[in-house]
């Protein structure tokens, strides 16, 4: 079983417009602070990322907020962090993001949280770093995203091994199972990951 001690979450600056949202948000910060297992996120206390990191601080779990300094004031810096740090952009934040934790979990959320995810996922294919990522699933929001990298597999252009290794959970413990019983697939320079 993987080690995982801390995990990046992704997610929204923003609430959504289902309230299950920020359950799940609760749910996976709580699960996390439960398990011993400290949470990195974006630092902002605003949205979902204000849910999921005062839900692991209520919780009593170590919580970590990587802010960039344009966003300080306009995301709102959360008050009640075992420690908030302030980088100079956001791809300081995305890499201190990474450096900090074991696994990368994905909520609901906008643009920015895409981004996010999908350059921890690249990251991943081309070996940078040898991480499980996940998409936590919320009433199937991620249902579209999850057809149209399908398609992109069947196409060729995301090998199999790579899209089978794309965690997807929509329960708080079955997300730390996957997390744990992951497998590292070849990153995709290796000869054993295949041509497509």
């Amino acid at each position: 079983m993987r080690e995982i001690s801390c995990v990046t979450v992704f997610t929204g600056s923003s609430p959504g417009a289902e309230p299950a949202f920020a359950d799940a948000a609760v749910a996976v910060g709580t699960a996390l602070a439960k398990a011993g297992i400290g949470l990195v996120y974006g630092g902002g206390n605003v949205g979902l990322m204000g849910a999921v990191a005062t839900a692991g601080r209520d919780a009593g779990g170590a919580v970590v907020g990587v802010l960039p300094e344009a966003l300080v004031d306009k995301e709102m810096a959360h008050p009640d962090l075992t420690r908030l740090e302030i980088v100079a952009d956001m791809h300081e934040r995305k890499q201190r993001m990474a450096d900090l934790s074991d696994a990368f979990v994905m909520l609901p959320g906008g643009i920015g949280t895409l981004e996010e995810f999908f350059e921890a996922w690249t990251w991943q294919q081309l070996g940078i770093h040898d991480k499980p990522i996940a998409l936590y699933d919320v009433g199937g929001f991620w249902d579209p995203l999850l057809e149209m990298i399908d398609r992109l597999a069947d196409q060729g252009f995301v090998r199999e091994h790579f899209r089978n290794g794309l965690i997807v959970s929509s329960e708080p413990q079955d997300l730390l199972e996957k997390l744990r019983a992951w497998q590292r697939p070849a990153p995709k320079w290796e000869p054993t990951a295949g041509i497509v």
